[in-house]
């Protein structure tokens, strides 16, 4: 890196070269040693935007034993990084607007390194909800300027493949930190994690003060009316990211779940209709209202509940077997490779003609994956779900990019004043998909393994034969230290409780697999119809976008 020079050379650009929106860098032509400069950076900003939430999920019972946390504080932490991640994007596009992009990039990294800094020094849950909501806001700005830095280190060509990857590279953060964690809290100290935090963040404001991005335009951005969006928005959605994430944990019949979605729900509806009566609105209500934008957004939201299987299902079992984060190791470090395998591929299969095509092959290997985990037992291992996982690990970084895209040319082929909204919108069906889809299977899991457990106790009455005979050898394992034989009846009781207690929570797990198989039919099947049909019809769904795009890039090359 010492060979790269420290900013690019200032002159006036050309027209192509000029940002292609107010807050987004210019885009000129780089010799090869400063491409691979801003590549490198943008890998290391990708995958730091993603560790800050996927280091929490990785170590979230290692963090809540630390400061002594009940597991309704834990969902706290994780719905602190939601509350805050969701809808950060609205603020952040305009503020790059505003002061421009380096201003952004400096506010954005020394901001979360003082908090990291404090992180060293002050051990509090308080402390640690408000690192969590930091931690948000800047996994938003780095997963931007992860985005910026990779593009640029694209020729103008490829540069629609730079934008996936800057997508891909912040998923496969997820996999990897539960490779990493165990190494980082091997001596069962917290503390390691903190300034492992504290190391990224300095690796990132080193990078990015060696290597700038191009300058960008600036313009007024702001207007009155968007604070008051804003202050209406974001507290409907962190209301609604808590119901979902505490939902499941202290059950949704608790009453101030309810207030809380009532909240929300007239905050978000007031947001909007201050937005759908403004000249210049913040967000676009008409435009998110589409039936295009809708779809997008249904089908966005849709892949990611289903891909919750691996992040809540596999996982889970996992656990219920008494797998750690230690045996998990080279599991995990399968699916990075798999991820990172669906990421490339996606870059090379790009085809912006036919967008729908990839989604439906990543919903059907959801499909596959989960079918096959759908018959898990107490004897399974990791080992045995390599390839059912490997294939969900790869779909989930294969459908990313492509639809992701679709929303761009949409928001693009409109102006770049449709961004944020695009932004918003891909923002909180990620967000709420992901969330949503844990509360979803979360509270189905529970309810089947009661069902379960309710169906395996009545079957386990003292006076059978077998089962009096398992409770005597479950007992027999305490005929050294307990004497009494009534005591050692109790125990194997307790014993045999336990082992249905486990297998009732191995059968819903493989209800919720196939649960997410059937689900993934479902969705398989309106993506493969509506694909057939387009085809039959000779329609591109894209084509008016596209012909948008050219013609707005060819005015730039002629202006």
């Amino acid at each position: 890196m010492a060979c790269i020079s420290v900013s690019t050379p200032s002159h006036e650009f050309l027209p192509h070269e000029r940002p292609l929106m107010p807050g987004s860098p210019a885009t000129p032509d780089h010799p090869v040693r400063r491409r691979l400069g801003y590549f490198v950076i943008g890998v290391l900003l990708a995958i730091t935007g993603g560790f800050l939430n996927g280091l929490l999920m990785a170590n979230l019972p290692q963090i809540q034993g630390a400061l002594g946390l009940t597991p309704v504080e834990g969902g706290w932490l994780t719905a602190a990084y939601s509350m805050t991640n969701i809808c950060m994007s609205l603020l952040l596009i305009k503020f790059r607007q505003e002061f421009g992009i380096q201003r952004f990039t400096r506010v954005t990294l020394a901001g979360f390194l003082a908090l990291n800094l404090t992180q060293l020094f002050v051990h509090s849950y308080g402390f640690e909800l408000v690192l969590r909501a930091a931690s948000g806001v800047v996994a938003s700005g780095l997963s931007t300027l992860a985005l910026f830095y990779i593009m640029q280190a694209m020729p103008a060509a490829k540069r629609l493949g730079g934008f996936v990857l800057g997508v891909g590279f912040g998923q496969i953060a997820t996999p990897l930190a539960r490779v990493v964690s165990p190494f980082l809290l091997g001596q069962g100290d917290i503390q390691n994690l903190f300034v492992f935090e504290l190391g990224l963040t300095l690796a990132c404001l080193g990078s990015v003060a060696l290597l700038r991005l191009p300058p960008s335009e600036r313009v007024d951005a702001f207007e009155p009316l968007d604070f008051l969006t804003f202050a209406l928005f974001a507290p409907g959605m962190a209301l609604l990211c808590a119901v979902l994430v505490q939902g499941r944990i202290i059950w949704w019949s608790t009453p101030w779940l309810g207030w809380a979605l009532a909240g929300a729900t007239i905050l978000i509806s007031a947001a909007l209709l201050v937005e759908r009566n403004r000249a210049n609105p913040l967000l676009n209500t008409r435009w998110i209202g589409s039936r295009d934008v809708l779809r997008f957004a249904a089908v966005a939201a849709a892949m990611r509940i289903l891909l919750s299987e691996q992040n809540f299902g596999a996982l889970g079992l996992f656990t219920v077997v008494g797998m750690t984060n230690d045996q998990l190791v080279s599991f995990y470090a399968l699916l990075t490779v798999a991820s990172l395998a669906g990421l490339v591929i996606s870059v090379i299969l790009l085809n912006p003609l036919d967008l729908l095509r990839p989604v439906i092959f990543a919903t059907a290997l959801i499909a596959i994956g989960a079918y096959m985990d759908a018959s898990a037992t107490n004897l399974t291992r990791p080992e045995n779900l390599y390839l059912s996982q490997a294939l969900i690990a790869f779909a989930a970084i294969y459908f990313v990019g492509p639809t992701m895209m679709v929303g761009l040319l949409r928001a693009l082929a409109k102006g770049p004043s449709h961004i944020v909204s695009f932004s918003a919108v891909f923002s909180i069906s990620q967000t709420l998909g992901g969330i949503g889809g844990a509360a979803l299977l979360g509270s189905f899991q529970i309810v089947r393994e009661k069902f379960h457990s309710n169906a395996l106790s009545q079957a386990l009455v003292l006076t059978d034969p077998l089962v009096a005979t398992r409770v005597q050898q479950l007992g027999g394992a305490y005929a050294r230290a307990v004497g009494d034989p009534v005591q050692r009846q109790t125990q194997g009781i307790n014993l045999l409780t336990q082992q249905v207690a486990r297998e009732a929570n191995i059968l819903a797990f493989n209800d919720v697999f196939m649960l997410i198989a059937v689900l993934a039919v479902i969705v398989l099947a309106w993506l493969a119809a509506r694909w057939a049909i387009l085809k039959y019809r000779g329609i591109n769904p894209l084509a008016d976008e596209l012909a948008a795009l050219q013609k707005m890039m060819a005015q730039r090359q002629a202006a």
